[in-house]
């Protein structure tokens, strides 16, 4: 789509240092990877688990790529801040609480909030090893007068969802994380998994 709009990519931008959202390199891998600061230390820290997770999920699957997956030049941004792109701004905002790291892109001349992994249509928020239950529900907060001014939102899992059913999703993610009440619509036996692990991971 890029190349028949006439643009090229120079840059991308990943909302955390899960491997399944970095896999933007795999598609432009002369890009430079721009990230929070946070994620850049978890990236520095865990030297290849991205990649090691990624063989892992493909020998699991069996799929088979044309090459591995290589971060390349990655860009520690400072959170909160912004993002010039041709004279507007995008602004970066924190998002932990899913993982220690990360962030939400916020592009407000287009009406549109990148997430990662928050706000999804289709799973239960999600607690890793790293995350925190507290931090997620701030995070959910942050997020709230955003989602209020957003004509869409565009989550790592699920497609995009307009502003309307965004706070419906946002609504229920809190009642989850402060009551352990499953939405109605994601009460698949995999978030039923997802749950067990986060009461766990939650104490």
């Amino acid at each position: 789509m890029l190349e028949q709009a006439g643009f090229g990519a120079s840059g991308l931008l990943a909302t955390h240092g899960d491997w399944d959202h970095l896999m933007g390199r795999l598609a432009f891998p002369g890009a430079a990877l721009g990230v929070a600061e946070t994620t850049a230390a978890r990236l520095t820290g865990e030297p290849g688990a991205a990649q090691r997770k990624l063989r892992a999920f493909d020998e699991e699957h069996y799929v088979e790529r044309p090459s591995p997956l290589s971060l390349g030049q990655v860009q520690a941004l400072p959170v909160p801040g912004h993002v010039e792109l041709g004279g507007q701004e995008i602004e970066l905002h924190p998002a932990d609480g899913h993982t220690a790291d990360g962030m939400a892109l916020w592009v407000a001349w287009a009406g549109v909030l990148v997430c990662g992994d928050y706000l999804s249509p289709v799973e239960i928020p999600m607690l890793s090893g790293s995350g925190s239950r507290d931090a997620y529900l701030a995070t959910l907060e942050r997020l709230r007068p955003l989602v209020a001014q957003a004509q869409w939102v565009v989550p790592g899992h699920g497609a995009p969802t307009e502003r309307d059913r965004a706070s419906e999703i946002l609504d229920e993610d809190v009642r989850y994380l402060t009551d352990w009440e499953l939405p109605a619509s994601r009460r698949t036996a995999a978030q039923k998994a997802i749950d067990e692990s986060n009461r766990k991971q939650a104490g």
